[in-house]
């Protein structure tokens, strides 16, 4: 009898990204592999050309399922929703999914990357920025991007994003809000925010997924 390969996610504790795709393995009941690639040590280890050989862009977090490599984090919970649909993590109805998946892009795509690594390195590096203006730009962008996640949740969220069953939206919002946290951001007006990623941390599968529980953390 074949045994199945786990699967494996290069990922880094703090990469929220990663933490996503962490919180949906989890949330599925996936058993998998964390493989740490760490984003500041080695100049970055993602550029290692071993890794670039996986990632062409040089980002985490990867997933590898048998010979199946998935890059971007989104596609990864898409791709895990349709390889391993129970429990699901989008709605079965056409509207309520595509709902779970704005939120999630509201996020993913309009929030993460103006605060991303990269782009926070870019503006001190390249642009002179100070520090004091660097923490002004995540901050203005995370609060004013999760205001309008807020305002997007209060049109039907449940105990979570969209009813009362985590979905991939949840899977988007914790990290962001935790980055939120880390970085001083000002969520005191974010009620249903604040309501659903504390809705969130009292899962144990969520928990494990958390930064500092991951064997790289630091």
């Amino acid at each position: 009898m074949t045994t199945k390969p786990k699967l494996v996610l290069y990922s880094y504790w703090r990469s929220s990204a990663s933490y996503r795709v962490r919180m949906a393995l989890n949330l599925k009941g996936l058993d998998y592999e964390i493989r740490p690639i760490h984003l500041v040590k080695d100049g970055g280890q993602q550029y290692a050309d071993g890794y670039l050989a996986l990632n062409p862009q040089g980002l985490v977090p990867t997933l590898v399922d048998g010979d199946t490599v998935i890059t971007q984090s989104l596609a990864m919970l898409e791709y895990l929703e349709e390889r391993y649909p129970a429990p699901a993590l989008l709605p079965s109805d056409p509207a309520g999914r595509a709902r779970v998946r704005a939120i999630a892009l509201a996020i993913a795509c309009d929030i993460h990357p103006l605060n991303n690594l990269r782009v926070l390195k870019h503006l001190v590096a390249e642009l002179d920025v100070s520090e004091e203006n660097k923490l002004d730009w995540y901050r203005h962008w995370t609060e004013s991007g999760l205001a309008a996640v807020e305002r997007l949740l209060a049109q039907g969220a449940g105990d979570f994003c969209h009813g009362d069953e985590p979905s991939l939206a949840d899977c988007c919002l914790l990290p962001q809000v935790y980055n939120a946290h880390r970085f001083n951001c000002n969520m005191t007006s974010l009620r249903e925010v604040l309501r659903i990623s504390k809705n969130l941390e009292a899962l144990d599968s969520v928990r494990q997924a958390a930064p500092e529980n991951q064997p790289d953390a630091e």
